[in-house]
């Protein structure tokens, strides 16, 4: 019986009304946006009748979670921040002599003077001078300095060891205390850089941990990767250091335990102070700008109570004698010390601009770094350009959408109109969820929505084309609607577990815009299912209830495949599969010969994306930088049929320098000079750096996370169904992809991350389509036990190859929208995917189906089939 329980239709509706509510506030993106800043800044303390006004545009108790909208589509600045670990053991060591050296000297009738030895690692080595039996002695004594390591990995360690070597005590940190130190440097660094970026008001950064030691920052309406790293890359580490003496010689030897650094005030002036600080910034707790008794921009601080006490401690020892402040490994003054100073309290002056005594307060009222950055990747995204991919992004989406919609309804006609309700209602349910969870929504994830939108209508054309099948048996209309959705259960569930292994591998493996594009695929696949399976089956019970048919999908206007189809797939099996292993062969070649095209990602280097309302004249941009001598530069001019008329674009390639580990900002800023005296009116939209380092971590993940994916979807078949089906769909796969990497080494089309991306999307479309061919052929083996293989092979490919066709021309449908309408910046990946539908699709009849005719099926259901021994016996009968 055709029904649906009211407590399901209670349940299917309201998670419907709930989803859309939740995406209704990214219709209204800029009143929301404006209301939540206002109601922030109310909590925050702050309220002005402005404020208030724009707290009341959007109403309080509806949801106000938006899409955060990524720096590809709003502007800003990308960092990723490899935090110098290792720079902390030498500061953490240098900080226990004092300690040391006071309780050895306490010793010294027994022990004997000691002395500081000079070592280029980060340990302590303390010579006995007159007195080396008495080293074991000393030792213990310095071993009692040890204390627990505190974190939960290091349970029961010392911070310390302790060993001795001839008449030298030798002091390194213990293995857990590195570990314990490397997360507490990260962990401090993290919530250092949130607070200074906070402190600047940003909207909405993206600061977080990726793997052990790295940072990414992301940062909305930034100007550039260069300002970003003005804000967050000085390690403003502010120490007071007791003067040795001062000198004009910067090779001066300083002695163990001291250091030679510069004066920011005398050019040429260099001071000799002691390593160990006797107060760091770590004990501040507010910094100012202010003035000094001159006039002159300053910076007033202010230390917590241990800092307050040891500040006062140690000038009231040291009235007369110098004391440096330093900044960053500069002494910024040394001041003579003329009385105690107990007020906790100071100020530092120097040669500053109040912009830069500003900027300084900001950094140490947020504190210090605990250890250098190295930037490894760095990309800008001018406003223009996002303004630009939002607009191309909605013409592709909305172009894409009316396609599917057109041509579902001259398809499939009522049929037709349930599945684009369910669709419309399937793009509201993604964008609330993206709302719900804090998604990011980036460019290629706008493409994973396209696609979903040419992948969603799969599941409704699987269920219409088993509920025409049932119809041609003489079924009922409600009971050929009832097994429809039930026969197509299987076929669905399997298809969409396949390629949702492929989003989260996508997520787990890849980073930014990549990890975005798997959200919007594997919430779509979700969404989808759901819209199928319960949406569109609830619209088409009222739709009964009501109307009472005595038919159901019996014409329809456009029909991609003939009604009945008897196509034997094996009869040129030969043809098909040589063609399939010329076309690896030249791929295999092309790749042997000339390689990819790798883009910045996986080179390294530092592409800037320039635009202009003259026409790109490449000679006139490569002599403008050829007097650089930079080595390998390249320059191409992107063509798009969407661009204004004055929006004339090239992208400008260079790689690192020999001897550097990327491209210098002062290199990317005499190159910009360079081409704007050239070409005056010229703009940068966007600038991306990529380190070596990072770039070959690309391909070794990118190359993983090709391999997982097809590891999982070869384990999941092989539980679902047996082995050789297993080893068909996965030598499908190994085709398809290695046939696009092929297209893009033939045409050296750019390849870079997003393309990754591409090939395991295209893994599981693939097999998308080989698992719906394979679960009918599963079915026709249990129905007709005593078929030879060859022959259920053919019947299962024509039964399911209208299905096949329909889905591969409504994703063709919404790729080709995201082609033409949605921009240069994803270009590639979009004709990735189109390639991978054409190639998956005939993969999915051909190959797999072929291997696994090859390969034969025990069927344990019945007795081995006498014809099965040798399948290609009739095939070119």
């Amino acid at each position: 019986m055709l029904q649906i329980d009211l407590w399901k239709r209670i349940v299917i509706w309201g998670l419907v009304a709930l989803g859309l509510l939740m995406a209704l506030p990214n219709g209204f993106y800029s009143r929301v946006e404006s209301h939540n800043d206002a109601v922030a800044a109310i909590a925050e303390g702050t309220k002005t009748a402005a404020l208030t006004e724009q707290a009341a545009q959007w109403p309080s108790w509806m949801p106000s979670g938006l899409v955060n909208l990524g720096l590809d589509l709003r502007g800003g600045a990308h960092l990723l921040a490899e935090v110098k670990v290792a720079d902390v053991y030498q500061s953490r060591i240098e900080g226990m002599w004092p300690e040391i050296r006071d309780m050895l000297r306490e010793e010294r009738d027994r022990i004997g003077p000691i002395r500081l030895q000079q070592v280029d690692i980060p340990e302590l080595r303390v010579r006995l001078v007159e007195k080396p039996a008495e080293v074991e002695y000393a030792a213990g004594l310095v071993r009692g300095l040890a204390r627990p390591v505190t974190s939960l990995t290091g349970v029961g360690a010392s911070d310390i060891d302790v060993t001795v070597d001839g008449d030298q005590i030798v002091v390194t940190l213990s293995e857990a205390e590195r570990l314990a130190t490397d997360e507490r440097t990260v962990r401090q660094a993290l919530e250092i850089i949130r607070r200074r970026i906070d402190e600047v008001g940003t909207r909405e950064p993206t600061i977080q941990r990726q793997g052990a030691d790295r940072i990414l920052i992301q940062v909305p309406g930034v100007g550039s990767a260069a300002e970003l790293k003005q804000i967050i890359g000085t390690t403003a580490q502010l120490t007071f250091q007791p003067v040795v003496s001062r000198t004009g010689n910067a090779n001066e030897r300083a002695g163990a335990g001291n250091e030679v650094l510069p004066s920011l005030d005398e050019e040429g002036s260099y001071y000799i102070l002691e390593s160990a600080a006797v107060v760091t910034g770590e004990e501040l707790v507010d910094a100012q700008p202010d003035f000094d008794q001159n006039g002159r921009p300053a910076v007033s601080f202010r230390f917590n109570p241990t800092g307050a006490r040891k500040f006062c401690t140690y000038t009231g020892d040291n009235v007369g004698a110098p004391f440096a402040i330093v900044l960053d490994n500069d002494v910024v003054s040394a001041p003579r010390i003329n009385e105690a100073i107990c007020g906790g309290s100071g100020i530092i002056t120097g040669n500053f601009s109040v912009e830069e005594s500003t900027n300084l307060a900001v950094l140490l009222r947020a504190g210090a770094l605990p250890a250098g950055l190295d930037f490894l990747e760095e990309r800008t995204v001018g406003p223009e350009l996002g303004a630009d991919s939002i607009e191309a992004g909605k013409i592709a989406c909305i172009v894409a959408f009316v396609l599917v919609l057109v041509f579902m309804f001259l398809s499939y006609g009522t049929f037709g109109i349930f599945a684009n309700i369910a669709l419309i209602i399937n793009v509201g349910l993604i964008f609330g969820l993206l709302s719900m969870v804090g998604a990011t929504l980036t460019l290629p994830g706008i493409a994973g929505i396209v696609l979903t939108i040419g992948m969603a209508v799969d599941a409704n054309v699987l269920v219409f084309e088993r509920i025409r099948e049932e119809m041609k048996r003489a079924r009922g209309p409600a009971r050929a609607i009832e097994l429809g959705y039930e026969k197509a259960l299987s076929a669905i569930t399997d298809a969409n577990i396949t390629t949702f292994i492929t989003a989260v591998i996508l997520f787990v493996m890849g980073s930014g815009p990549v990890r975005g594009f798997a959200i919007t695929l594997g919430l779509g696949i979700i969404t989808s299912v759901f819209t199928a399976i319960f949406v569109t089956r609830a619209i088409v019970v009222i739709w009964f209830d009501r109307r009472r048919p005595k038919t159901v999908l019996e014409g329809r206007a456009l029909r991609m495949v003939p009604k009945e189809t008897r196509w034997d797939f094996f009869r040129r099996w030969k043809m098909s599969i040589g063609a399939s292993v010329l076309l690896i062969v030249v791929a295999a070649a092309s790749f042997g010969v000339q390689g990819l095209n790798y883009g910045i990602d996986f080179r390294g280097g530092t592409t800037i994306r320039t635009e202009s309302a003259q026409p790109v004249d490449i000679a006139v941009y490569r002599s403008a930088i050829q007097t650089l001598e930079l080595g390998d530069i390249s320059i191409t001019e992107v063509f798009d049929p969407t661009f204004r008329e004055d929006q004339n674009v090239a992208m400008v390639r260079i790689q690192a320098q020999d001897g550097e580990e990327s491209v210098s900002a002062d290199v990317t800023r005499t190159v910009e000079a360079a081409l704007q005296g050239a070409v005056p009116d010229l703009k940068f939209t966007s600038v991306e750096s990529v380190g070596p380092k990072v770039s070959g971590e690309l391909i070794q993940t990118a190359v993983i996370a090709v391999i997982l994916a097809i590891a999982a979807v070869l384990v999941y078949i092989w539980l679902r169904f047996e082995w050789q089906f297993a080893v068909g769909a996965v030598a499908a796969l190994v085709h398809d992809v290695v046939l696009t990497i092929g297209v893009f080494s033939e045409l050296q089309i750019q390849f870079d991350l997003a393309i990754i991306a591409a090939l395991l999307t295209i893994v599981g479309y693939s097999l998308n389509d080989t698992v719906v061919v394979f679960d009918r052929v599963r079915e026709n083996l249990r129905k007709y036990k005593q078929k030879p293989l060859s022959e259920v092979l053919n019947l299962s490919i024509n039964e399911t190859l209208s299905r096949t066709v329909m889905t591969s021309v409504t994703t063709l449908l919404a790729l080709l929208a995201l082609y033409f309408l949605g921009g240069d910046v994803i270009r590639g990946f979009v004709f990735a995917m189109i390639w991978g539908v054409v190639v998956g699709t005939y993969s999915s009849v051909f190959v797999a189906s072929t291997i696994l005719l090859w390969l034969g099926v025990k069927r344990d259901w019945s007795k081995p089939d006498a014809n099965t021994g040798n399948q290609f016996a009739n095939v070119d009968a």
